[in-house]
């Protein structure tokens, strides 16, 4: 119901007019009394600066942790192409030990590359006399910044359809190399460069070793495969040295997960601790 009252001489009005009324006369008084909250332009400019500190201590090691995962995804899947090639060849072609009955030197190499490459997608294939001008050709490096001793010129050397650099080493055609002196018997090496001629080049960095056996490829520093294909304890020593070929790295990668090697300074992880087959990792 809406009542009506009288106001001064007569004049008639409801209840909401009056409302009305007085809500006109109270707002323009609160909108003047009414106070803003907001940052000064001193206290806005230190905010900024805040927060670029804390980017430029933390997108570095962001951005090292994002590239160190992508590296080692790369190396996994390189390890798992190789392997899928290689048993696929073996199941047209035999065993990998009855591939070079027939070859000399020369015509064994280039058969141990292609017949694994047969199920491999690659780009392009290098010349063997000037690999330097097409991919993983060029001299490697060590951590320490001497040149490797294993290198890949005038090997037979493709590009891989992903980029990589991929080298076929053939030690073996009997497939009774002992790499690592201890009955580990192999036929031969991949180096694979998993950014190609474009990257570092450096062994444990960007350039790992695969190990081609009979029982299959395995990344350099694995156990024979009856011992579970674990990191052999010698070739962990390899990969934490920074003055050998750092071979064995493959199997540091695909075993642990990381690239933790790289962080070593004199021996040592950022938090004081070492690195060895019972501590992987610096974390």
């Amino acid at each position: 119901m809406n009542r009506q009252f009288q106001i001064g001489g007569g004049v008639k009005a409801s209840c909401s007019n009056s409302f009305n009324l007085v809500l006109n006369a109270i707002v323009p008084i609160v909108k003047k009394t009414q106070k803003f909250v907001a940052f000064t332009l001193a206290e806005t400019l230190i905010v900024i600066g805040v927060i670029g500190i804390v980017s430029a201590l933390t997108l570095p090691n962001l951005n090292s942790s994002t590239g160190e995962k992508e590296k080692i995804a790369k190396v996994q899947k390189i390890y798992q192409n190789l392997n899928d090639a290689f048993g696929r060849a073996e199941a047209v072609y035999g065993p990998i030990d009855s591939w070079f009955i027939n070859d000399n030197a020369t015509t064994a190499k280039k058969r141990f590359a292609e017949r694994i490459l047969d199920y491999v997608k690659i780009q392009k294939t290098c010349p063997t006399d000037n690999t330097i001008s097409c991919t993983a050709g060029k001299v490697h490096k060590l951590l320490d910044g001497n040149d490797a001793s294993q290198d890949t010129v005038k090997q037979y050397s493709v590009i891989s359809a992903d980029g990589s650099g991929l080298t076929f080493v053939l030690t073996s055609q009997k497939c009774d190399y002992d790499n690592i002196g201890e009955g580990d018997f192999i036929c031969g090496l991949i180096i694979a460069d998993i950014d190609g001629i474009k990257g570092a080049n450096v062994f444990g960095k960007d350039t790992f070793t695969f190990w081609v056996k009979k029982e299959g490829i395995y990344p350099a520093g694995y156990s024979d495969s009856s011992l579970g294909q674990r990191l052999h304890s010698g070739e962990i020593d390899v990969c934490l040295a920074k003055d050998v070929d750092q071979n064995s790295c493959a199997g540091w990668v695909i075993d642990y997960g990381n690239m933790d090697y790289l962080k070593l300074k004199d021996g040592k992880c950022p938090n004081g601790t070492t690195l060895s087959g019972n501590n992987t990792s610096c974390k």
